[in-house]
C-alpha cells in the first residue's frame, strides 16, 4: 500500500479536502472574481478564512491572484490551469449528491460547475444520474 506522501488520493485531499476549497474552486469556475465577490458568494466564510484559502491555493498553483496598479488597488482571482484540472471532481460531486444526497433537483452550483466544465463533461445527460 502506497505511503500517504506518495498515494496521489491522499496528497490531492491534502490540498482540496479544506472546509472551503472546492466551493472557491466552483464559485472560481465562472472566471475571474474579486475577493468581496467570493466573500459574499461564500456565506459563512470570514475575511480571514478566505484570505488564507487563496493564500493557499496560490501557493499549490490552483489560483492566481491578479493586482491591477490602480488606486484603489484592485485584485482579482482566477482558475489556473492546474486549478480547472478540479472542475470535473466537483460535477462529479453534483453528481453524486444529486443521485445519493438530495431530492434530484439540479442547484445553482450544478450549474455553475456544469458552464465551466470541460466539453467531454458538460456534455453529460443532466437529466439522469450516471
Amino acid at each position: 500500500m502506497a505511503s500517504a506522501e506518495t498515494c496521489p488520493v491522499c496528497r490531492t485531499a491534502d490540498i482540496v479536502c479544506g472546509k472551503w476549497t472546492l466551493l472557491l474552486v466552483r464559485d472560481l469556475a465562472e472566471g475571474r472574481s474579486r475577493f468581496c465577490e467570493l466573500e459574499r458568494s461564500l456565506a459563512g466564510i470570514s475575511p480571514r478564512t478566505l484570505s488564507l484559502r487563496l493564500r493557499a491555493l496560490e501557493d499549490e498553483g490552483i489560483v492566481a491572484r491578479h493586482t491591477f496598479p490602480e488606486v484603489p488597488p484592485r485584485v482579482e482571482y482566477a482558475l489556473t490551469e492546474k486549478g480547472r484540472a478540479l472542475l470535473p471532481i466537483i460535477e462529479d460531486m453534483r453528481a453524486y449528491g444529486e443521485q445519493w444526497l438530495g431530492d434530484g433537483a439540479s442547484g445553482e452550483c450544478a450549474e455553475r460547475v456544469d458552464a465551466a466544465a470541460p466539453a467531454s463533461r458538460g456534455a453529460r445527460s443532466r437529466s439522469a444520474p450516471d
